[in-house]
């Protein structure tokens, strides 16, 4: 291999540790992506360049090759250009699970051109590629669909599921080993299909609450997917990027893990464990407080100190610039306000940052859960814009519920609380908030950016 070939992929696995690095920051998020892009076009050129001219001859099937890059790079640039910021989560868990499907697929293509000469270690890694790849897709093809609300968020428990995943999951051991000692393409396919199989076993039984956590996850499966059949192909670049993406992803699944109050081990072997849930009551008998947008104005106008709690209802209704407006107008009149950003908050982690930073909202004002926790019992006023599970006490109270252990933001402790809500339905969870029915919670229903529309322009008006 010349020594340029070298130098260029060096470039690229660097420009993928900046971005990375870049990504770890909202304010450095968008150069972070930037460079990624640039490595995975200067290794995607070099590959392309390096295998006509040197590598045995020009590449076949060039022409097909050439269509697809050009398909792909159309489709992903429009996903890229119309994606809401609410349907992001669905974007990243789709394009996931093509990845970990592309290095399935590659995998299986170069184990039938083998023609059985290859290498234990050559088959292990194959079968490792197949396996944890087609897993990643099923996986991630399944948490879109709940994300899209294409079938229910709730968990899925089918009966007997515990055990007729554990015998999948001995059947794909098993015949992977089998692979690998005697090499047969039926066998081959065989492993193909219990694989995809045990994807959806892994991802049914997820509940609307876990499905972040399970996307970080698919995601380091993507990862370590690549990474193997970088392994396969010889090629280093793709071990390196492949073991960055599955690094990262499993660090950030422990993270979002730790945020959420459960081991990664309850995310992980969820399906054996998983309970239907049974406490989905829509609140409807049930009487709450409603409010005006001027009776919110009032309350908002004469408070020392506000918290603004953003959530996935803030997103739908793209109302953060309503939200950004109203907090300026507050700060004008020398009223303290603070956003409180939980975690997992909307469908991702990062979500609420990245929505409040298209408004220009200063970074300064965002607060970690952590952070903010302390000052609610200080708080006259707590306004959550589309939140709900974060801020929701049966994580702390109800041992039956399937948030239960979640730190989750004490907007109970405030004077005041005003939620802006379409409606009475129930969080991603599928559980009730008590918290709606408190004697200091004033419900605010209806679109959350006509509704902060009314209070803003009540607010200019006191």
């Amino acid at each position: 291999m010349p020594t340029w070939v070298r130098l260029a992929e060096l470039a690229a696995a660097v420009l993928f540790i900046l971005a990375l690095k870049g990504l770890s920051s909202p304010k450095s998020a968008r150069r972070g992506n930037l460079l990624g892009a640039l490595g995975a076009t200067v290794a995607t050129v070099v590959a392309f360049y390096y295998g006509q001219k040197f590598f045995g001859g020009p590449i076949k099937n060039v022409q097909p090759i050439l269509a697809a890059i050009a398909v792909g790079s159309l489709i992903g640039f429009i996903a890229a250009r119309r994606v809401q910021m609410t349907q992001m989560p669905q974007m990243v868990a789709l394009f996931n699970g093509v990845g970990g499907g592309a290095a399935a697929v590659v995998s299986v293509i170069e184990f039938l051109t083998a023609a059985n000469s290859e290498t234990t270690a050559m088959l292990t890694a194959t079968v490792f590629t197949v396996v944890v790849g087609s897993v990643s897709f099923s996986g991630s093809i399944l948490t879109f669909m709940k994300l899209q609300e294409l079938m229910t968020s709730r968990p899925v428990v089918i009966v007997a599921g515990r055990y007729i995943t554990s015998l999948a999951g001995i059947a794909t051991i098993a015949v992977a080993i089998s692979l690998v000692v005697n090499p047969s393409n039926a066998v081959l396919f065989g492993l193909l299909f219990l694989s995809l199989i045990m994807g959806i076993l892994l991802v049914l039984p997820v509940g609307g609450a876990d499905v972040p956590i399970v996307i970080s996850l698919l995601n380091a499966f993507t990862g370590l997917s690549v990474a193997a059949s970088g392994y396969v192909l010889g090629n280093v670049l793709l071990i390196v990027a492949g073991t960055l993406v599955g690094a990262s992803g499993t660090l950030l699944t422990r993270l979002m893990a730790q945020a959420m109050g459960r081991p990664l081990t309850n995310t992980m072997f969820g399906a054996f464990t998983a309970k239907a849930i049974t406490n989905s009551g829509t609140g409807e008998d049930r009487p709450v407080k409603s409010a005006s947008p001027d009776d919110v104005s009032i309350m908002l106008a004469y408070a020392r100190k506000v918290i603004i709690v953003p959530g996935y209802g803030l997103a739908v209704a793209q109302a953060q610039n309503t939200i950004r407006e109203l907090v300026e107008i507050l700060s004008a009149k020398g009223i303290q306000v603070d956003y409180a950003i939980h975690p997992v908050a909307g469908r991702m982690p990062g979500h609420m940052n990245v929505l409040l930073a298209e408004a220009n909202v200063p970074y300064q004002q965002l607060k970690e859960m952590d952070e903010i926790n302390p000052e609610f019992a200080e708080t006259d006023v707590v306004l959550v814009v589309g939140a709900n599970d974060v801020v929701n006490p049966a994580a702390r109270n109800d041992p039956s519920a399937p948030i239960y252990g979640m730190p989750i933001l004490n907007v109970d402790q405030a004077q005041q609380i005003v939620f802006l809500k379409r409606s009475m339905r129930p969080g991603f969870a599928g559980i009730e908030n008590e918290v709606l029915f408190d004697p200091k919670t004033s419900l605010l229903f209806g679109d959350a950016k006509e509704t902060l529309t009314k209070v803003v322009s009540a607010l200019k008006a006191l």
